[in-house]
Parts: C-alpha cells; sequence; structure tokens
C-alpha cells in the first residue's frame, strides 16, 4: 500500500504563487509516474501534470509555461510551484501515484481570488 498526503494550498489572489508537495509512503517501486490532478466544481478531473522517476515532465494546456513539477526521489516527494495564478486555477488539487496500482492523495484546496 502506498499512502499520499498532500500540503501547501490555500487562498492566494490572481498572480500570487503557491507550492504543493506530496509526500509518498509506503511500498513505493520505481519506476512509477507521479502526477497532479484537479477537479473544480461542477468538471471533471484534469491533468495537470506528471512527471517520471527519471524526471520526465508532461503538463496540461492551461498550466504550461506558469507551472513547474518537481521530484525528490531520495525523500520520495512530488512538488508543483504554481506561480501567476488566475481565478480558473481554483480547485481541489490531487496527488497521483502510478506503479503497478494507481493511488490517490486526499486533496488540497487551492483557491485564486480576483
Amino acid at each position: 500500500q502506498v499512502q499520499l498526503v498532500e500540503s501547501g494550498g490555500g487562498l492566494v489572489q490572481a498572480g500570487g504563487s503557491l507550492r504543493l508537495s506530496c509526500a509518498a509512503s509506503g511500498t513505493i517501486f520505481r519506476p512509477n509516474v507521479m502526477g497532479w490532478y484537479r477537479q473544480a466544481p461542477g468538471k471533471q478531473r484534469e491533468l495537470v501534470a506528471q512527471i517520471t522517476t527519471g524526471g520526465n515532465t508532461n503538463y496540461g494546456d492551461s498550466v504550461r509555461g506558469r507551472f513547474t513539477i518537481s521530484r525528490d526521489n531520495t525523500k520520495n516527494t512530488m512538488y508543483l510551484q504554481m506561480n501567476n495564478l488566475k481565478p480558473e486555477d481554483t480547485a481541489i488539487y490531487y496527488c497521483n501515484l502510478r506503479q503497478t496500482n494507481t493511488y490517490w492523495g486526499q486533496g488540497t484546496q487551492v483557491t485564486v481570488s480576483s
């Protein structure tokens, strides 16, 4: 089993920044893929960004150029640096890990005020 714990969400004004963290614990295999997804009220969950064990990254179109995903494999921790935040970035952000199985964190709320 794997446990994922997100932190770093909160309320920020448009144009501001936040940094999310996701700490993974339990039985973790490598290689794996970790990612951030988000879900706004009334909308489907969407990919924000993902990163492989080797550091290859992929971003959703709406965040490319503003968000940066990274990970520290020695700490089994993933980060999401979010800059130039917009009100449409408001959502619950979920951490995801894919190895043999797929695991999700409980989510952290990000609210961007205009």
